[in-house]
């Protein structure tokens, strides 16, 4: 898919993974639409990347719907989400252990729903970043780990409901499969996980390899949506290494 001038829409694009993704965009000729709630934040990418912005909370059910049916995205990227309370299980409250699946499964929902009911035009894609806690667990992250996985099988749903209604939409998951230092995520974890291990932070996010700063990873996702091999697939595993296939069509 050749990005130039393709509508796009971006939520949780402010900052972190997200504005790195905009950023890549952008350098595609895409026309962004970044959708998150922090006005300062959104001022700051309008001023500095010619982005269209909207404040919204991406949990509120009538935006989403208010806002595919004004923009009208080629491709929609769901990448808002909250910060997980990082606590050991037998400490962690039930507020606390259910925070992402009250933001991220929740603002999923209903933007999926969004895109199955208003509905997007034919061959619009919707891109949901997952986690690789999805794959391996997170046991210091309470239901972070079950919500991004959520994630991923909605995407899944997504795609038959698509098909039976003949819709031409396409639903898959984007799962960086390493922290990232500098993101409100990334930060989190590796600053709890490297205290467990009596390490540095940066010295924990060395183990999973080649880094992948923030527009890294914004380069990777636009290398996939150009790529025509990877139009097919369900989910795909991104780390600064490189893109796998990690879930192909039908499986």
């Amino acid at each position: 898919m050749n990005l130039n001038s393709k509508n796009v829409i971006v939520t949780g694009g402010s900052r972190g993974l997200g504005l790195g993704l905009v950023e890549a965009l952008v350098a595609q000729g895409a026309k962004v639409t970044v959708v998150a709630r922090g006005v300062e934040a959104l001022a700051s990418a309008q001023a500095r990347l010619g982005v269209a912005t909207i404040a919204a909370d991406v949990t509120d059910e009538a935006a989403a719907h208010r806002i595919l049916g004004e923009v009208r995205p080629d491709i929609l990227i769901l990448n808002a989400g909250a910060k997980p309370r990082m606590e050991r299980l037998d400490q962690v409250s039930w507020a606390d252990f259910t925070a992402t699946w009250d933001t991220d499964v929740k603002a999923g929902l209903y933007w999926l729903q969004a895109a199955l009911n208003l509905p997007l035009n034919p061959g619009s894609r919707v891109l949901t970043v997952s986690s690789g806690a999805a794959v391996n667990g997170s046991p210091l992250s309470g239901g972070y780990a079950g919500a991004k996985r959520m994630l991923w099988t909605m995407a899944k749903y997504a795609n038959g409901v698509a098909e039976k209604k003949n819709l031409d939409i396409s639903f898959q998951t984007i799962v960086p499969q390493q922290m990232v230092l500098g993101t409100g995520v990334g930060d989190a974890g590796a600053n709890a996980y490297a205290h467990v291990a009596g390490v540095t932070p940066e010295e924990f996010v060395v183990r999973f390899g080649a880094p992948m700063p923030p527009r890294q990873f914004g380069e990777m996702v636009v290398s996939l949506l150009d790529d025509p091999q990877f139009s097919g697939a369900v989910a795909f595993g991104i780390k600064g290494a490189g893109i796998s296939v990690l879930e192909g069509a039908g499986a």
